[in-house]
Order: structure tokens, then C-alpha cells, then sequence
């Protein structure tokens, strides 16, 4: 137990715009693929839309609006933001101190494929601190909003829901937690938040606490 944390024994870290500034540069991916296939979707739209959610999502997207993607899309799309995250990927600045100073057990639960959470935390140094405590929206029926992978999460971790924090930045991922029954903290401190309101969002989907730079991460308020 860490008494910084009272009343936990497990924290569920998002890993797109908590651990690692991949939002902007992924959605903007995302942005030029849809344009490759003919749908016009702003960098600006597809965080809107997709923010938190996984790849499913922007699949159920186009085919509730009718419009079709090509069979190789997603795999062209995991290649274009592989080369975007090894040239310009950075983790979330203090997040490798939060780390280092937890002294709770601590897991992964990401709404990306396993894969490029692995390459993430691989590239910005962070893999060392989850090692093979990673899950993905790939090992539940439902993703993020649902309640499905944290409550995956914290079974695997053997902890109870309510003793559980999670730290997240999107809204999908937020009311996810809530539904979960656990404590959820909203991070705003990403490049995606730079020019739009994070904190109101988050916090009406429920979030218990809006902090916007990990060096805050252990001072409440």
C-alpha cells in the first residue's frame, strides 16, 4: 500500500495520451489514410470521433455512413503510424519519474492493438516499468466505453474494482472506468489538449480528478 493512495491496490494506466503524446500524431494518421480512401476526416474530426477508441471503431464508423475502405486500410494505416511514431514519438514528460516512484503493482490497459502498445512503450523507454502487464481492447468482447478491459485488467491483476485507479485522458475510457466501478483521474496534459478543453469533458463523463502534468501526479487537488 502506498499511503500517497489510500484505498488502492492497482493503477490502470491508458497508454495513448497518458504514458506516451501519440494522439495527435496517430489521429492525424488517421486523418491522411481516410483521405487515401477518399473520406474526408480533419486531424480535428478524427479525435473527436476516435479518441480512446480502437481501430473497430473507426471500421463501425464508415460502414454506419456507408462508405467503404479498402481491404489492406488498417494494415497501411499500423505501417504510416509506426513511421510516424519512430521518427516523432516522445513519452508524456515525468511519466517515467511517476513510475519509478510507484510502489503499487501497475498494469496497461489500452484501446490499441498489443502490438503497437509493445513498439510504444519500447520506443519512449517505458516498457521496463509494465514488462508483460499490458492489455488490449483485442482480449474483450467490448473496448472502451464499455467497462469490459479494465474489468479484464484488474481480474488479471487480482485486484477488486473499487481498490482500482485508473488514469486516463479520453472520455470513451473515462465513463469505461466509471462503469467499472473503479476511480478514475483525467489527464489533459497531452499535445491533443493543447488547443481544446480536455478538462470539461472529462469530468463530466465522470472523472474524479483533472490533472494536467504528471509532475502533479502525486499532489492532489
Amino acid at each position: 500500500m502506498d499511503p500517497r493512495l489510500p484505498e488502492t491496490d492497482l493503477v490502470i494506466f491508458d497508454c495513448d495520451g497518458v504514458l506516451v503524446d501519440s494522439e495527435e500524431l496517430s489521429c492525424r494518421c488517421l486523418s491522411e489514410a481516410l483521405g487515401r480512401a477518399g473520406i474526408a476526416m480533419s486531424t480535428d474530426q478524427a479525435l473527436e470521433l476516435f479518441l480512446g477508441r480502437s481501430t473497430a471503431a473507426v471500421l463501425d464508423y464508415c460502414r454506419a455512413a456507408g462508405q467503404s475502405l479498402p481491404a489492406t486500410f488498417l494494415t497501411e494505416l499500423a505501417l504510416q503510424v509506426r513511421e510516424a511514431f519512430r521518427s516523432q514519438l516522445k513519452p508524456i514528460p515525468g511519466v517515467a519519474a511517476v513510475l519509478a516512484e510507484l510502489r503499487l503493482p501497475h498494469c496497461v490497459a489500452a484501446s490499441s492493438d498489443l502490438e503497437r502498445v509493445r513498439f510504444s512503450l519500447e520506443l519512449t523507454g517505458l516498457a521496463p516499468y509494465f514488462e508483460q502487464r499490458l492489455y488490449t481492447s483485442q482480449m474483450v468482447a467490448r473496448g472502451k466505453p464499455a467497462p469490459d478491459l479494465f474489468l479484464h485488467a484488474a481480474n488479471a491483476m487480482e485486484s477488486a474494482p473499487r481498490r482500482t485507479l485508473v488514469i486516463e485522458d479520453s472520455v470513451s475510457g473515462v465513463t469505461a472506468a466509471k462503469a467499472a466501478g473503479m476511480k478514475v483521474w483525467g489527464f489533459v496534459g497531452g499535445a491533443h489538449y493543447r488547443l481544446r478543453d480536455g478538462s470539461d469533458p472529462l469530468r463530466n463523463a465522470g472523472a474524479d480528478r483533472i490533472f494536467a502534468a504528471m509532475m502533479d501526479f502525486w499532489t492532489e487537488g
